[in-house]
Formats: C-alpha cells, structure tokens, sequence
C-alpha cells in the first residue's frame, strides 16, 4: 500500500469521537453562519498565540488580502514578498492594485533574505515610481522567518511587517509563537496545513482593536453596526461554523502532534545528514511545525531521479515550488528574468518535500531515508 504523504485519515481516527461531536452540535443548532464554535475557536487562538485579536475568515488568501484593506495598501504601493513562496502571497498584493517586489531567500532556512529585502526597498526608493508600504514575511514550510532582522529592516525603512504564517502555525522563535509578529498576522487553515480544517478556512491577527473593529467589518462586506448597515467595501469572508467544530478538537490535540512532526523531522535529519540530500536549517532558538519536511538536491536531474526511486517503493513527494513567482507568467508584465533571485530559482530546481504528518511512526521515515539513500 502506498504511503500516505499526509495521513489525514489517521488524525481523523484518532480524534473522531471530537470530531463527529463537533459537527452534529452544529446540525443540531442549526447555525451554520457565525455560530458559538467560531467565536470559542478565536478565543483559543488568542490563547495559544498570545495575541490579543483573532478574526477567522474563509480562507488563507482571504486572509492577507483583509491585512492588505485594513493598512489601505492600493495602488502606487510597493509590498515587499519573498520570492519562493506560494502564488497568494503576492497574488493579494497584486488583486488590491499594489505591486509586489520580489526578494530573494535564504538557502538553508527558505525564508526571506533580511539583506535581500533591504537591497530592494532601497532600490524601489531610489526609482522613486511605487511607494514602499509593506513587507510580507513568510514562515514557509513550518519555519518561522527571521523576525529580529526583519523588524530592523522594517524600521530603518518605514514599512508595515505583516506575518504570513499560513503554513506557520505553531513554529516558534525564541518562545515567541508563530502568528505573533508584526502589525497583522495571517494563517491558513487547508486541510494539509498543520492546524486544517475540513475545507477552506484562515484567520487574521493583531494586538491592536482599532484593526481588529475594521477585520470585522472588512469580513461581512464592510458591515457597520449590522450587515445591512454597509460603511466600507468588504468580502464575504466568514469561517463557516462547521470548519470551527472540525477545528476545535485539533486545535486541543495540536501540540501532542506538532511533537510527533518534530521528532519525525529530526529522525529524517539524522539519517540524511552527510548524505547528497540537504536537511532543511533550523537556527538556534526557532522552532518549526513542519507543514512540510523539504531537502535539497545537488541538481534537478538528481532531484527527478530521488523521486523516481521513492514513488517505485510507492512513497510520495511533492515539490513546493517548482516557479518562482517573478517568473509566473500572471508577472510577465513586471518585466521579471532568470537571474533576479538566483537562490530561490536554484531552489525551486532542486527541493522536494517528503512525507511528514502529525502520526508518522519513526519505522515510516527510516523506510523513507533508506528509499530516498538507495542507488
């Protein structure tokens, strides 16, 4: 039987009893828009992030582009996004008439590049043609970004820092948790996501209630003090009710898997360590939640040869992000070429994710590294 690449199954055995609970509380109230769950769910985030607002929307894109509305970053605005990353990211600066600038990122970590950024805000100054508003950090992979250089950066410049923690939660820096830096904070919760629900779901963070009164505002078309009360342009962007209950159960069972995916990705390091396929970093004092195990390649050929070797033992892998976005074809228009972020393009040429999930037993990563090391 092929192994599973996240094993959704086995975390829905395991808390069913919650789960199923969940949900028949929810048929049986019938509020299936705004109910009790949605409410009970923000205040747990709050609780396990530390921040003091949480605004549950329907999805992570929903999510940065509500952050974007609440700073009103529009048009003639530059909002600085690291390159390897997934297309939403840039996609919510690009739908609010803004324009994203890519940076580059660091090999080891995947991360935005803090030196990087500050090349191209001064650049983008010097031009003079866009004002520079905002940076979008991003935790990829579980990991979270460097948070102390880019704050600094943030401000020498005068920019807005906004988390984008989708593939974040639960990492941590120096015990500070993802979803915890800068003005806004965003998060995603897909089912594949550390913390997922049972479709499409996010949520928006900040410590501020001026910004938390407009999120709520920005999630229900623009509601004033009722929805047929409309003081702004907004989105249809509630959590629905059922996604809360789903989401309720895993969050309390959260750090008992987030434990099992950090034991799992240090037993994949050791037994990769020295060999062709490089361990993801993971620096001193941060902590990550692994939505995604990925090693390095030396090449793309080496790559697609690995990857041939484990799907014939019936192993999956999956590569996130084979184009950066400067050469996304949404971004032809910006004028973007080979050789602008020479990191993230060798990146997006040789990494590859293996599987990682909140119950993989140790024998299913030895039986991975031994597939994965074999010639």
């Amino acid at each position: 039987m092929k192994m599973a690449y996240n094993d959704l199954s086995a975390q829905y055995q395991h808390l069913k009893k919650e789960i199923d609970a969940g949900i028949a509380a929810v048929i049986e109230h019938t509020q299936f828009i705004s109910g009790p769950q949605v409410e009970e769910l923000e205040q747990a985030l709050c609780r396990y992030t530390g921040r003091c607002y949480c605004v549950t929307v329907s999805s992570g894109t929903a999510a940065l582009l509500m952050a974007l509305m609440a700073l009103g970053i529009g048009p003639g605005d530059a909002v600085f996004v690291p390159d390897f990353t997934f297309f939403a990211t840039s996609e919510a600066v690009s739908l609010l008439g803004a324009e994203p600038v890519f940076c580059d990122v660091l090999a080891d970590t995947f991360n935005l590049d803090p030196e990087s950024l500050r090349a191209q805000v001064r650049r983008a100054k010097k031009a003079g043609r866009l004002k520079p508003r905002a940076v979008i950090a991003v935790d990829l992979y579980g990991l979270p970004a460097d948070y102390p250089a880019i704050e600094a950066v943030c401000r020498e410049e005068g920019l807005i820092l906004i988390e984008d923690a989708a593939q974040g939660f639960g990492g941590e820096l120096a015990g500070r948790k993802a979803c915890g830096f800068g003005k806004l904070s965003c998060t995603s919760f897909f089912p594949a996501k550390p913390l997922g629900c049972y479709g499409d779901g996010g949520a928006v963070f900040t410590d501020e209630e001026p910004l938390y009164r407009l999120l709520c505002s920005l999630r229900v078309h623009g509601k004033g003090a009722d929805k047929y009360e409309n003081i702004r342009l907004g989105l249809n962007a509630r959590l629905d009710t059922l996604q809360a209950a789903v989401l309720l159960p895993k969050l309390a069972a959260f750090d008992a898997e987030n434990e099992t995916r950090n034991r799992a990705a240090a037993l994949y390091s050791s037994l990769l360590a020295g060999s062709a396929f490089s361990p993801p970093g993971v620096p001193a004092g941060y902590r990550s939640s692994w939505a995604q195990y990925t090693v390095r390649a030396g090449s793309e050929e080496e790559r697609a040869a690995a990857r041939s070797r484990l799907e014939a033992a019936e192993i999956p892998t999956m590569v996130y992000y084979p184009v950066p976005l400067h050469l996304q074809k949404a971004y032809a228009g910006l004028g973007g070429k080979a050789g602008d972020c020479p990191v993230a393009e060798r990146l997006c040429k040789t990494v590859f994710s293996l599987p990682m999930h909140g119950y993989l037993a140790p024998e299913a990563v030895r039986q991975v590294a031994a597939a994965l090391l074999r010639r």
